[in-house]
C-alpha cells in the first residue's frame, strides 16, 4: 500500500464535470491530480459524440434554463457558464461550432474526439496529472481517500477533493453509482438513482415485437398531460423496441412520464401519426371511397401511413375500430400508448437522483465533509438531451472548481 500526503487537490472522475473542475483549479495555480477508474478519460463524452456531439442549445437563455427539473439550484451555475460561454470555450480549444436546424449546437466536425484531445492537451500543459485505472474505494477509518490501481492502493489526504463520478447510467463507461452507499455511510443525503432520458416499456404483442422492433417512427408528434394537468406537444421521432419505445422524442418526456409512473403505475401519451394534416382532413381522407384497395393501401395513399405507423394502428385498435372511419381518424391524430415501466438504468442516457442540494454549501461542498466537493451528474438534477445535460455538467464543474479555489485560498490565509 502506498501512502501519499497529496497536498494539492484530487479530482475523482474524468468526465466533463471533473475535467472542467480540474481546469479551473489548475488555472488558479493549485496542483491537481485527476483519477479515473477507466483506461482513458471522457469515455461517455466520446460515446455521446458518435452520432454528433451535441454541445449545447441555441434557444433563448431564459427558455434554456426552464429545461431543468431544479432551475433554482442550477441557474447560478448556468449564469456563470452560459451556452454562449460554453461555445466560446470550445472555440478557444480551436474547435469551430455550428447551429443545426433543431437549434442544437455541434462541433463543425460533429465529433467529440478532437475536442477532447485538445482539452486534455491543455490540461496536461497546465499541470494537471491524469491517472487512469485508478478506482476510488471511499475513505479509510482515518478519513484518507482510498484509490486502488494495478500496483496496489493509494491513501491520499489532499487539501480538497472533487467527486465527479457521474450517475449510474452506462456503467461500462465508468459511471456505476458505486459511490452512493459510501456517501450515505458518511451521512450524506442521496436521492435514489433512477433512469432518466430512457426508454419505456410497453406490453406489445409478439407480432409487433418480432416484426417491428427497431423500426423508426418519423414525423410524429407526442402529447402528454403531466400530473399538474399541463399538456405539452412536441414533434420529432422515436423508435419502437422489443420492450417498448425509445428515442429523442421519448427522452424529452422522460421526467413527466417517470413521475406519472411513480404516482399511478402507468402513463399514457398520444401520438399524432400525421402531424401535417388536421383532423378534418384526415377524417375526409380516411372516409374517401377506397374501392377494391386494401385498407393498408388506402391509408398509405391517402394519409401516408405505412410500416411501423400502420402496425401501431393495428396494435392499438380493434378490427372493428379499424373499419370505422371516425374512430380510425381519431386514432391517427391521437393514438394512445400506455407505458408501465422505465427501462433499466444501465441503458439510460443519464440518471436522475444523487446528492441532494440541501446537503451542500453554496460552493457545492458537502456540509458534513469539509473540503469534499461534488460536481456534475452525481448531484440530484435532471435535464433532457439536446445539449442541456452537457452544458449543466460543465457549468457544475466550473462552479465546483471555483468553490475549491476559494476553499484552498481561505485555508492558506488561516
Amino acid at each position: 500500500m502506498n501512502q501519499n500526503s497529496a497536498p494539492g487537490v484530487v479530482v475523482i472522475g474524468g468526465g466533463p464535470a471533473g475535467l472542467m473542475a480540474a481546469e479551473v483549479i489548475s488555472q488558479a495555480g493549485y496542483p491537481v491530480d485527476l483519477y479515473d477508474a477507466m483506461p482513458s478519460v471522457g469515455r461517455k463524452f466520446l460515446l455521446a459524440g458518435i452520432g454528433g456531439l451535441n454541445i449545447t442549445h441555441s434557444e433563448a437563455y431564459e427558455r434554456f434554463c426552464t429545461r431543468f427539473d431544479k432551475p433554482a439550484a442550477l441557474r447560478p451555475l448556468l449564469d456563470r457558464f452560459t451556452p454562449e460561454m460554453l461555445q466560446a470555450w470550445v472555440h478557444g480549444l480551436g474547435v469551430e461550432t455550428f447551429v443545426g436546424t433543431s437549434g442544437r449546437v455541434f462541433p463543425k466536425e460533429m465529433k467529440a474526439a478532437p475536442l477532447l484531445r485538445a482539452w486534455l492537451h491543455r490540461l496536461r500543459a497546465g499541470g494537471v496529472r491524469i491517472h487512469v485505472r485508478h478506482r476510488w474505494l471511499g475513505w479509510d477509518e482515518a478519513g484518507a481517500l482510498r484509490i486502488a490501481h494495478p500496483e496496489g492502493e493509494l491513501r491520499l489526504r489532499p487539501a480538497a477533493t472533487v467527486l465527479a463520478l457521474g450517475g449510474a447510467s452506462w456503467p461500462r463507461l465508468g459511471s456505476d453509482g458505486a459511490w452512493a452507499p459510501w456517501l450515505g455511510e458518511r451521512g450524506v443525503a442521496v436521492a435514489p438513482l433512477e433512469s432518466a432520458n430512457c426508454g419505456f416499456e410497453v406490453a406489445w404483442s409478439a407480432h409487433l415485437r418480432d416484426k417491428f422492433a427497431g423500426a423508426p417512427l418519423k414525423s410524429v408528434a407526442l402529447s402528454f398531460t403531466d400530473l399538474a394537468g399541463h399538456t405539452e406537444t412536441r414533434p420529432g421521432e422515436l423508435a419502437l423496441s422489443a420492450e417498448g419505445v425509445e428515442g429523442s422524442l421519448i427522452y424529452a418526456f422522460s421526467r413527466p412520464l417517470r413521475e406519472t409512473l411513480k404516482a399511478r403505475g402507468h402513463a399514457t401519451f398520444t401520438l399524432d401519426l400525421a402531424p401535417g394534416r388536421d383532423l378534418a382532413r384526415v377524417r375526409a381522407e380516411v372516409a374517401h371511397p377506397r374501392g377494391s384497395r386494401s385498407l393498408s393501401s388506402h391509408l398509405q395513399s391517402r394519409v401516408g401511413l405505412k410500416g411501423a405507423k400502420l402496425a401501431l394502428l393495428h396494435e392499438c385498435l380493434s378490427r372493428e375500430a379499424m373499419q370505422d372511419p371516425e374512430r380510425l381518424a381519431q386514432a391517427i391524430k391521437a393514438l394512445p400508448i400506455t407505458v408501465h415501466a422505465t427501462r433499466p438504468i444501465v441503458e439510460a442516457i443519464s440518471s436522475a437522483g444523487g446528492v441532494c442540494f440541501d446537503g451542500l454549501t453554496p460552493e457545492h461542498m458537502l456540509q458534513g465533509l469539509p473540503g469534499v466537493f461534488v460536481a456534475g451528474e452525481m448531484l440530484d438534477w435532471d435535464a433532457p438531451t439536446g445539449g442541456y445535460l452537457l452544458t449543466a455538467s460543465m457549468a457544475s464543474g466550473r462552479w465546483t472548481g471555483a468553490g475549491v479555489v476559494a476553499w484552498c485560498g481561505a485555508a492558506a490565509r488561516a
